[in-house]
C-alpha cells in the first residue's frame, strides 16, 4: 500500500489568502505535491484575537513566535482599529485560481475569530447560521456546493458535527487524532468521516524543547519516519508555511518524498481508505501541548 501524507492548508486571513496561497501553489507544483486549501470566506477580524491575551498560556505562545512578523501589523488591527476586509469578496479570484490549478478547496469558516472563539459554547441556531454563511459564500465563489470542512482552530460542538452529516460533506477535518474515524458525541453517531490532523503544527513546536527554525523540519521528519497504516494528515497555515517558514516547509516536502510518502489532497487521502470500515470514536474537548485552550480530539473507540 502506498504511504500517503495529506497536506491540509488552513487559510485564516486576508494576507494569507492574497500572499501565502499563491506562494504555496507555486511551491507545491514545483515539488509535484497535492494539497487541499480550506478558505476563510468572510471578514478578516483577526485583530479581535487581542481578547485572547487574558487566556492562560496565550502570552507564552506569542513569545515563542513573532506574531507581527507572520501576520503583519494591519492584520492584527483588522476588526478593531482598521475595517475588516471581506476575504471572499476581495480574493475570490485567488480562490478560483487555486481550484483551477488542480487543488481541492473546502470551507475553513466564514469568520475565523467568531468560530474559533465562540462555537464551543453556542447553540444549534448560532452554529447553523455560521456554517450556512460559509456555505452560501462558497457557492457564490465556486458555483457549486462544498464537499469538505475543516474547523477553525479545531473548535466544534455537537451541533456542528451534526451539520457535517446533514450538509452531505464527503468528509470533515475538525479534530486532532491518530487515524480516520466516524465521530460520535456522547454516543450519538455523526455519519461524516473525520480525517483528523495527526501531526503537530510548526507553531506548536517552535522554540520548545530546543526546537528552532533550523531544526524543526528534522524534528518533524523523525515523527513521520515510521508511517502508520493510515498515513498522516499535516496541517499547515498559509500565513506561516506560505510566508517566513517556507524554507522549512520545502525541507519537509523533500524529506517526506525521500521517506516514500505520496503527498496528496484530503480527497485523495479519503479515497485511499476503506470508508465503510472506519472505526467510531468519541469526540472530546481537551488540551494539547503547544496550543491554547481545549480542542476537538479523537477520544476512545465506541
Amino acid at each position: 500500500m502506498t504511504k500517503q501524507l495529506a497536506l491540509k492548508i488552513d487559510v485564516d486571513t486576508y494576507r494569507g489568502t492574497r500572499e501565502g496561497v499563491p506562494r504555496l501553489i507555486e511551491t507545491l507544483q514545483r515539488h509535484e505535491a497535492n494539497a487541499t486549501f480550506f478558505f476563510t470566506l468572510g471578514p478578516d477580524h483577526m485583530g479581535r484575537a487581542i481578547k485572547r491575551v487574558f487566556r492562560p498560556g496565550y502570552l507564552s505562545k506569542v513569545s515563542r513566535m513573532s506574531v507581527v512578523e507572520h501576520y503583519g501589523i494591519k492584520t492584527l488591527l483588522y476588526g478593531t482599529l482598521l475595517p475588516a476586509p471581506d476575504i471572499g469578496k476581495r480574493c475570490a479570484d485567488i480562490m478560483r485560481a487555486t481550484r483551477d490549478a488542480g487543488f481541492e478547496v473546502g470551507i475553513h469558516c466564514f469568520d475565523h475569530i467568531r468560530w474559533q472563539d465562540h462555537v464551543a459554547d453556542k447553540d444549534a441556531f448560532w452554529t447553523e447560521r455560521e456554517l450556512q454563511r460559509a456555505v452560501d459564500r462558497y457557492v457564490e465563489i465556486f458555483g457549486e456546493a462544498p464537499h469538505a470542512h475543516a474547523a477553525a482552530g479545531w473548535q466544534m460542538n455537537r451541533h456542528a458535527l451534526r451539520l457535517m452529516q446533514r450538509a452531505g460533506f464527503d468528509y470533515s477535518s475538525d479534530t486532532r487524532g491518530t487515524h480516520p474515524f466516524i465521530p460520535t458525541w456522547q454516543a450519538e453517531i455523526m455519519a461524516c468521516p473525520q480525517l483528523p490532523t495527526t501531526l503537530p503544527t510548526l507553531d506548536e513546536l517552535i522554540n520548545r524543547d530546543g526546537i528552532t527554525l533550523d531544526n524543526i523540519a528534522e524534528h518533524m521528519l523523525k515523527l513521520t519516519a515510521a508511517a502508520p497504516a493510515t498515513g498522516h494528515v499535516y496541517t499547515l497555515h498559509a500565513e506561516l508555511e506560505g510566508g517566513k517558514w517556507m524554507p522549512a516547509f520545502e525541507q519537509l516536502l523533500q524529506g517526506w518524498k525521500e521517506q516514500g510518502y505520496q503527498l496528496v489532497s484530503m480527497q485523495q487521502y479519503l479515497q485511499g481508505l476503506e470508508a465503510g470500515a472506519l472505526p467510531r470514536h468519541e469526540v472530546v474537548m481537551q488540551e494539547i501541548e503547544g496550543r491554547i485552550g481545549k480542542l476537538a480530539l479523537q477520544g476512545d473507540r465506541t
